[in-house]
């Protein structure tokens, strides 16, 4: 397909964007996913398809939201019924997939840094292909993005931003000159007696010194007249803006472009959601959407209570009576049940734009002046945060609230977006305390304690979704014992205790008394509480929904070597060593063997009654990555 493109008549382009729209309206409202973005970006997509050879050329997306027709056009339309399942192609750009995957993405304001690697590694190694990047406004509300921008329009490098406004960020340039200019400078006409322009003027005597003072003095203008200098001042050649559902001008630019010896930035303007009433209505929503109908736009499964909604809720009882409360969010409102509290307290709410970073070294801030910020966040994204909290937060003791969302396994957006890791990065933070409530009921218990009753920096991990069957609570003890046993003691936090607990009911029937320990707080670990018991049944199986490296189960086993307590069998099961493929939450916590029937067959194995096959690759120590 995609060698095909290139030989589509524009009527045949613009006939491909209108099927390609109703192929990914009809396959998301099945599986769910980033459909508005994706709309949005269906000219683009096709565009460059039929302008660059994806399979050598090098196109970066940054995010990756945008990238379903992508996949469609270099050979997965057929896959695209298994979209973001189990065993099926993933949500983001993945290089296992296709060759015509250049790169992963999965977090913002990357990509234009990574783009600019690609194109040196090109000049480094005297090699003939094209590198582009695809980033949407949102993304330049992260730093990174701008680090990268001024390097590559620095660097002299031939490549090519496609900039992809969709009114998000970026203010609309204002007024009718402005407008008619940026028309003008786009036609074809412009940019080939430009091009000749260029040429004439690089053989005729004096003809350099002649470019250089017309060159002055259009820039002049232009300055003044059109919204480019920012990018232009980088070093890059700037087009634009232009209609972005134009394939036959997109076309047009992107080819200019490719011949263009130098950095060049494209600035599109598009409609996310486009072609598609309801998405076009609440781009928010369908962003990042579950299943739907086609013809109505409402979702097959209304969303259920979860944990970010009761975040929500509580702060903002808190907020109430407390002034000083304030909630900051890194682009993130909807996603981190912050609109209750940006409607009802909107001089207390801080939306950063996609910049983790910042939002830590602001909350420091903040809580240095007597504030108490709290930083909702996924924990994916808290990974950008670390310098800061260690040397704007925890250097000087600063009580900054992190509210840690997605802690654990996502779903179906998998390895890029599971939050596995900040169990083992927060631990190492001085001074840092981490709660880990299991229920609403914790959750909004542990928030009150965690907002006025602890020291310095503290963190309240909870994980997306809802609760299980355990929803009793007792957040202000570090560690508590939900079940009595003599055989062997199973620890863990959050809502995994609903599979400690099944795993127990489990062993019971074969006559295995198992002891279960509900951990409150991960850091610092309450190790006295498993020393207790594990004294008393000489066995352990931690289970957590993360990381093995630095996790709670290695804390645990080293802790209890360090005291001297013997254990003479010891399980650790988490999501092993690796990355995590996409995948409900039910079939990834199988895959890992924390699930309560895998949990059972470790736990058999640790009491003496033979290996059981049913220990998962993720448990025994290699994650999925499928």
């Amino acid at each position: 397909m995609p060698e095909q493109l290139g030989g589509l008549s524009d009527s045949e382009a613009a006939e491909l964007c209108r099927r390609l729209r109703v192929r990914l309206i009809d396959t998301v409202s099945r599986t769910g996913g980033h459909l508005a973005s994706s709309l949005g970006a269906v000219e683009l997509i096709v565009a460059i398809h039929r302008v660059f050879d994806t399979g050598r050329d090098r196109l970066v997306f940054d995010v990756g939201h945008q990238c379903y027709a992508h996949k469609i056009l270099t050979g997965r339309n057929a896959a695209m019924e298994t979209l973001r399942t189990f065993g099926g192609i993933a949500g983001f750009p993945k290089p296992v997939e296709s060759p015509s995957d250049a790169f992963i993405a999965g977090h913002a304001s990357n990509s234009v840094s990574v783009a600019l690697g690609m194109a040196r590694a090109r000049t480094l190694q005297n090699e003939n292909y094209q590198v582009l990047t695809l980033i949407g406004d949102g993304a330049l509300t992260g730093g990174l993005a701008y680090e990268g921008l001024s390097d590559a329009g620095d660097s002299g490098e031939p490549l090519i931003v496609i900039l992809n406004d969709n009114g998000m960020s970026i203010t609309r340039s204002v007024g009718g000159v402005a407008e008619h200019l940026a028309r003008q400078r786009l036609k074809p006409q412009y940019l080939h007696f430009k091009k000749g322009y260029r040429k004439v003027m690089s053989v005729l005597p004096l003809g350099g010194h002649i470019y250089n003072v017309t060159h002055k003095v259009k820039t002049a203008i232009k300055e003044t007249l059109l919204p480019c200098s920012l990018f232009e001042d980088m070093g890059f050649t700037y087009l634009g803006p232009v209609d972005g559902h134009d394939v036959k001008r997109l076309t047009q630019l992107l080819s200019y472009a490719r011949e263009l010896k130098g950095p060049v930035l494209l600035h599109v303007r598009t409609v996310k959601g486009k072609g598609y009433t309801p998405a076009e209505r609440n781009p928010d929503l369908f962003h990042g959407v579950g299943r739907f109908c086609v013809e109505t736009g409402e979702l097959v499964h209304p969303t259920a209570p979860n944990f970010s909604a009761v975040f929500g809720q509580a702060l903002c009882e808190l907020a109430e009576k407390d002034p000083k409360i304030c909630a900051i969010t890194a682009a993130m409102q909807g996603g981190t049940g912050l609109n209750g509290f940006a409607h009802r307290f909107p001089e207390r709410f801080f939306d950063v734009g996609i910049a983790e970073g910042h939002a830590a070294a602001m909350a420091a801030g903040m809580a240095k002046q007597g504030m108490t910020p709290v930083f909702a966040v996924y924990s994916t994204f808290l990974q950008r945060s670390y310098d800061m909290l260690l040397h704007d937060v925890a250097l000087q003791g600063l009580h900054v609230v992190l509210a840690v969302d997605r802690a654990g396994l996502v779903g179906e957006d998998g390895e890029t977006h599971h939050g596995l890791f900040d169990p083992a990065f927060l631990d190492t933070i001085p001074g840092m305390t981490v709660l880990c409530p299991a229920s609403f009921a914790e959750l909004r218990d542990m928030l009150k304690y965690a907002v006025y009753e602890v020291k310095g920096p503290v963190a309240i991990r909870y994980p997306r979704g809802g609760e299980g069957a355990y929803q009793d609570g007792a957040p202000r003890h570090p560690a508590v014992l939900l079940r009595e046993g003599t055989d062997l003691t199973l620890a863990g936090c959050g809502t995994l205790v609903n599979e400690l607990l099944d795993c127990a009911d489990r062993l019971a029937a074969d006559g295995i008394r198992a002891e279960v320990v509900k951990l409150n707080t991960i850091t610092p670990l309450p190790l006295e509480l498993v020393a207790r018991s594990v004294k008393k049944t000489g066995r352990l199986l931690v289970a957590e929904e993360s990381a093995e490296m630095g996790g709670i189960g290695q804390r645990i086993a080293a802790g209890l070597l360090a005291a001297g307590i013997p254990v003479q069998g010891l399980a650790l099961a988490s999501t092993g060593r690796g990355f995590v493929t996409h995948g409900t939450i039910p079939q990834l916590r199988r895959l890992c063997g924390l699930d309560g029937e895998s949990l059972y067959h470790r736990a058999r194995e640790v009491c003496g009654h033979g290996k059981s096959e049913e220990t998962s690759g993720c448990a025994a120590g290699g994650a999925g990555t499928g």
